[in-house]
């Protein structure tokens, strides 16, 4: 016969003991347990990426995507940008703009120069305009490059304002136009591209290139040159022996040609008129005022060909 069992007498679970209903005791709750009420909803985990992250994407998308969605805000804060630069240069269409830079690039039987305009010379020494005269003078230069053909004599081209306009520096890059455009938003001066020259020569000739009153400050750039005046000369050795003697008659004619500011090529056998002399070789050389370039050129046994002067914020004709 199995034993009854014991239990031990504790506290009464009714705090007012004595006649009356008993009260049934409060189940307690097991330790470490709850109520599906108060149970916390488990948090999921994000999928780590591949590259440490808690994207839940692979790395590479998520690279990508941030580098699509930068790339897109930058095209469009620049598209925004030359907006208001067009707007803004409408508007000040009308203002005067004589300062400014000529720009001149050389690679070898070519050169080019280039001019852009300002309204004050402060902005002229802006590296934000030095970098405009810059690509609008690697503009003309690949355009040029692009129409190049054998030549038998010097081949001498003028651009203006408009056709500039149209060039890019680069094959896919934005035209000059818009940089322009770019560049009055930022500078807040009017500004415009207003000339060009390029000149050609065939094999065995030179050009001599120089530029004056180059500005205080210029941002590295492939040999472009930067000054208040330019001056291009075509030249050719005169006899077998003497092209040696070239480049620094080159050199020197150009010189002259802007410190002279002649208007014509002229011939060797010009008679000169005196100090309002404006044909080239018949004026008197700046380094030797004794004798007429054409002298000089020909004691150097050295023929020029042709030149061409850029004096910025000048009225000046298209050609000399």
């Amino acid at each position: 016969m199995r034993p009854a069992a014991t239990w031990a007498a504790g506290p009464s679970l009714n705090p007012n003991p004595g006649p009356g209903p008993v009260r049934s005791p409060r189940p307690v709750r097991a330790a470490g347990r709850c109520s599906p009420r108060s149970r916390a909803a488990p948090r999921s985990s994000p999928t780590p990426s591949p590259s440490g992250g808690a994207t839940g994407c692979a790395g590479a998308s998520c690279a990508s995507r941030s580098t699509t969605a930068r790339g897109s805000a930058e095209a469009w804060l620049e598209e925004q940008a030359r907006s208001e630069g067009w707007s803004r240069a409408e508007r000040l269409r009308g203002r005067r703009a004589t300062q400014g830079l000529v720009g001149l690039l050389q690679d070898r039987g070519l050169a080019v120069m280039v001019e852009v305009n300002c309204e004050t010379d402060f902005v002229a020494r802006n590296e934000e305009f030095q970098r405009l005269l810059q690509q609008a003078v690697l503009g003309t230069m690949a355009h040029c490059q692009g129409r190049a053909e054998p030549l038998a004599a010097p081949a001498k081209h003028f651009l203006q304002s408009e056709e500039l306009l149209q060039l890019r520096a680069e094959p896919h890059g934005a035209r000059l136009g818009d940089q322009v455009a770019l560049a009055i938003g930022k500078l807040g001066e009017n500004l415009r591209l207003r000339r060009a020259a390029w000149l050609a020569v065939p094999a065995g000739c030179h050009i001599g290139t120089y530029v004056h009153g180059a500005p205080p400050r210029v941002p590295p750039a492939p040999a472009v040159a930067m000054g208040k005046y330019g001056a291009l000369v075509a030249c050719a050795p005169a006899e077998p022996g003497a092209e040696a003697a070239l480049r620094d008659v080159g050199r020197k004619v150009a010189q002259h040609v802007v410190g002279m500011a002649p208007r014509s090529l002229g011939s060797a056998e010009d008679e000169p008129v005196g100090e309002a002399e404006t044909r080239l070789l018949a004026q008197s050389f700046l380094l030797e005022p004794a004798v007429t370039l054409g002298a000089f050129a020909r004691a150097q046994r050295v023929n020029v060909l042709d030149f061409v002067r850029f004096e910025c914020g000048e009225e000046a004709e298209a050609a000399p």
